[in-house]
């Protein structure tokens, strides 16, 4: 029953602005789910179309929904404090066994934020308020399952306030805008703090009482080249030095994948580039590297193939 294609995905954008016809909500930091809810139960679906089986109590919440039969789409956490983790959302990454979930002790919720189906019928080309009209009366947000509120209008004053209580920032949406598969101007996305996808092309050695690896090397997409954005020594603990190092040893090669860029260490081991990982930084140097790198954590719900260098829009929209 669920709506075919990928889901609606925001630009990113350098203005906050305010617009009585945009809303705005809360950017949450975790993993993207679309979940699907016939009569004989429910399923979650990462934006790669992965079924996610490793999230029991959220399947068991939308099973336990009155309404039999709709589609919507949402995001996953995992909260440090007030704040949303993608950090703490790391330990339930990747388990797909529901009982070995459980037992990480991580509690997750899920903020819901539209609906695309319900009883069959295609909603995608209502107007965004109509949708989260519908998505708020239908559904009953038992446990886990939360509604994303969001506000009208004034989107400057709410992206300081995001920013003083440490949230990741804002998603601005065009209130009558349609529900489309692919990334448009009508959602917007305003960060506090600077975070990039890229992909993992090589690793130098340790160093040190480091194991394992010293530095990962990353890059993104650009035209026909992988380029090479820099080194990101930053970021490990224990656990992650080693589950990350079996993972770039089981994708090890012989020549580099980066085929742009400057600055590639003589003493390099190169891997297949197929893991993505999400990092923070300062800023981005003219030369195209990533200034104070920081590894937050992997991510299996995006495509190496897709990680392009995330650029704001010249102006807030008209």
């Amino acid at each position: 029953m669920a709506v075919q294609g990928e889901p609606m995905k925001a630009k990113l954008t350098a203005h906050p602005f305010s617009d009585p016809a945009w809303i705005f909500e809360r950017k949450l930091d975790g993993v993207r789910a679309i979940v699907s809810r016939t009569p004989k139960g429910a399923t979650l679906t990462s934006r790669t179309g992965r079924r996610m089986d490793g999230y029991p109590e959220l399947i068991e919440a939308f099973e336990a929904e009155s309404a039999p039969d709709f589609v919507a789409d949402g995001e996953i956490v995992a909260f440090e404090g007030s704040r949303t983790s993608f950090e703490k959302l790391q330990g339930r990454l990747g388990i797909a066994e529901p009982q070995l979930a459980r037992l990480t002790g991580i509690e997750v919720f899920i903020y819901v934020f539209d609906l695309l189906e319900l009883d069959g019928r295609d909603l995608t080309g209502l107007p965004l308020r109509k949708r989260k009209a519908i998505l708020k009366s239908t559904l009953e947000f038992h446990g886990p399952v939360r509604y994303t509120p969001h506000r009208n209008e004034k989107g400057e004053k709410l992206f300081l306030e995001a920013c003083r209580k440490g949230w990741e920032g804002l998603i601005a949406k065009r209130a009558d805008s349609p529900y489309v598969h692919a990334r448009s101007n009508d959602w917007l996305k305003l960060k506090c703090s600077f975070e990039q996808e890229l992909v993992i092309g090589g690793f130098t050695p340790p160093k040190g009482s480091r194991e394992r690896f010293g530095a990962l090397l990353v890059g993104y997409h650009e035209g026909g080249d992988l380029r090479f954005a820099g080194k990101v020594g930053t970021g490990f603990d224990h656990h992650t030095l080693a589950t990350l190092g079996d993972k770039m040893e089981a994708l090890r090669q012989e020549k580099t994948p980066f085929t742009a860029g400057s600055g590639l260490p003589r003493d390099a081991v190169w891997i297949r580039p197929e893991l993505v990982g999400e990092f923070g930084f300062s800023e981005w140097t003219r030369d195209g590297k990533l200034r104070h790198p920081r590894y937050l954590g992997l991510r299996d719900d995006k495509r190496a193939s897709e990680v392009v260098r995330e650029l704001p829009t010249a102006a807030p929209p008209e």
